[in-house]
């Protein structure tokens, strides 16, 4: 499709993952990157599947160098912006583009992961991956990879970022981060790097666990088929996404989990699903309970049309402990509200 030469003239690949906040964080990075970068960039942002898709045209308008919604297949330019389309992952191979709606990672589809992933697989020590603003974990395990085929990785200071949880998880997991900087600070380190000639050396053996991810997220029949997973064990645990089980996986001090059909989740994200689980169940007993209320009083009121005093109040006995039940869910949930908005803060 693309030609090994067209690969070798790209001297470095910037690939970006940002989250809540990170409109405001690519514009204001973006609008700071000269026309002659020498490096090709490739943005994920989390967006709903549903979304137009017009984070291009906002970097369009904010930045001199010339933003495009990835197309499957395109070849990697120097001086282009990439960015990942609604419900698709952003993928790289030698070369180009690819696109792809494989299994989602950390319940994201674009997801940060398997574009830094696939970056480091493809393109090793020119790669430059940059964490910026966002809640929960995605990102870290794709940083990992960056610097496993010895890339650098950037991150924006947790201490800087609108949202936090991203950068704070990739400082707290990633070893050996080359920069951890304001957001303001990013762009001209970017430059620096890419227009630092990199020695040619031998390049490290892509690891097993990288080959192995980045197949699954391409929906490779032969990868998706292989019972040997990596090095994992069963969880207790079962797919947000799907209903699977759920096998663990330890990268360095990072844990993962990930089902048979891909789906993959760190802790923070995992936690988070479970917790909106918990929130459905708690509103659908609200819900039952409510309407057993009102049944129980219409049926009570039946009862004393007819003149069953002792069955009508017992019904409405029934519609007042179903009333207390209800109202005392939507306590637990209004604490837990209150509580979550405490952490946010």
């Amino acid at each position: 499709m693309v030609d090994s030469q067209n690969q070798a003239n790209i001297n470095s690949l910037i690939v970006i993952g940002a989250s809540a906040g990170g409109v405001e964080a690519l514009t204001s990075l973006v609008e700071q990157l000269p026309t002659d970068l020498n490096a090709a960039v490739a943005v994920v942002l989390h967006v709903h599947s549903q979304s137009p898709g017009v984070m291009h045209y906002i970097l369009n308008s904010a930045g001199k160098l010339p933003a495009f919604t990835a197309q499957d297949g395109a070849a990697i330019k120097t001086g282009q912006i990439y960015v990942a389309p609604p419900d698709h992952h952003l993928l790289v191979k030698p070369g180009y583009l690819q696109l792809t709606r494989g299994p989602k990672e950390n319940h994201h589809r674009p997801a940060i992961d398997p574009l830094f992933r696939t970056a480091a697989r493809a393109y090793g020590r020119r790669v430059i991956a940059v964490i910026l603003t966002g809640m929960l974990d995605d990102g870290t395990a794709g940083l990992m990879a960056v610097k496993m085929r010895g890339g650098v990785a950037i991150v924006q200071n947790p201490d800087d970022a609108m949202y936090p949880g991203m950068p704070r998880s990739a400082v707290e997991n990633v070893e050996d981060i080359d920069y951890i900087l304001p957001l303001s600070e990013i762009p001209s380190i970017l430059v620096d790097l890419a227009n630092t000639a990199i020695a040619p050396v031998a390049q490290k053996s892509v690891p097993s666990q990288i080959k192995y991810e980045s197949d699954m997220v391409q929906l490779n029949s032969q990868a998706q088929d292989n019972g040997s997973f990596p090095p994992s064990k069963p969880s207790t645990f079962t797919c947000p996404d799907c209903g699977g089980t759920l096998w663990e996986i330890e990268e360095g001090k990072m844990l993962r989990f990930r089902c048979h059909v891909g789906h993959t989740f760190g802790v923070e994200t995992l936690q988070a699903l479970q917790s909106e689980e918990i929130e459905e169940a708690l509103w659908t007993a609200a819900r039952a309970l409510k309407e057993k209320a009102m049944l129980s009083e219409s049926m009570a009121s039946r009862m004393r049309d007819r003149n069953l005093p002792s069955v009508a109040e017992r019904l409405e006995q029934e519609a007042q402990e179903a009333q207390k039940r209800s109202a005392s869910i939507k306590e637990v949930l209004n604490l837990s509200s209150a509580t979550t908005s405490e952490v946010e803060k």
